[in-house]
């Protein structure tokens, strides 16, 4: 495959499209970008720096100093803000609860469109996070919406996060997030017109990147054979 081909997958926390994504990535041996890691970046500083995640002038203020990478290693894709790597403290619980009010901000939006979009310019990429094939890359060539039923991605979840929760609190974590991230003002999470919906409740990883992989070959054989 000799062009820029972009694979936009949204879906709600727990679905698995984190893990599904960075297989796809890796078994086309193209860039993964984990969209969500970058606002928790952004959170991570707003945190650091003693800002209110909630107040949209302290956070445009962090914005204005910021420098965001991404860079892929054999451990997968790390975050880097100002030159430090981030990618280890991204997925605290105080980061959990700050990623929420800072995403739903449209000036943060705006922002890390144009750096995802900077990230992903002139190479193949599995992109994936909740407003990409709507927002970040209306454009993509294929699209790919995932979600399955909440206990499936509560226990997925708890897996993740081992003892240090139980599962009604990631439960109520998950519905939390969901309502905000489908509520919001700027870029709900929905499902792209065009986008193939996948539900997951009952598929292995393995099954997803299989559904996946076979979809991005049945795409490329279309494209080439015009």
């Amino acid at each position: 495959m000799n062009r820029n081909f972009v694979v936009a997958i949204d879906g709600t926390s727990g679905s698995g499209k984190t893990t599904t994504a960075k297989k796809v990535a890796e078994h086309f041996g193209w860039v993964y970008l984990e969209t969500g890691a970058t606002y928790r970046a952004v959170a991570y500083v707003v945190l650091k720096q003693g800002k209110d995640p909630r107040k949209e002038s302290e956070v445009t203020q962090v914005l204005k100093g910021l420098r965001l990478d991404v860079k892929c290693s054999e451990k997968g894709q790390r975050t880097f803000v100002n030159g430090e790597d981030v990618t280890d403290y991204l997925r605290k619980d105080e980061i959990d609860k700050a990623v929420t009010p800072v995403s739903k901000m449209k000036v943060v939006r705006e922002w890390l469109v144009g750096v995802q979009r900077k990230i992903s310019r002139n190479q193949n990429v599995v992109v994936e996070g909740r407003d990409i094939g709507t927002i970040v890359f209306p454009d993509a060539d294929l699209k790919i919406y995932m979600d399955a039923e909440l206990e499936i991605r509560a226990r997925r979840r708890k897996k993740q996060k081992g003892n240090t929760v139980s599962l009604d609190e990631v439960k109520k974590d998950l519905k939390r997030r969901d309502y905000h991230d489908s509520t919001r003002s700027e870029s709900p999470l929905k499902k792209a017109p065009d986008a193939f919906f996948l539900d997951t409740t009952s598929l292995s990883i393995e099954g997803q990147v299989d559904w996946v992989v076979s979809k991005v070959k049945q795409l490329n054989e279309s494209i080439t054979s015009i």
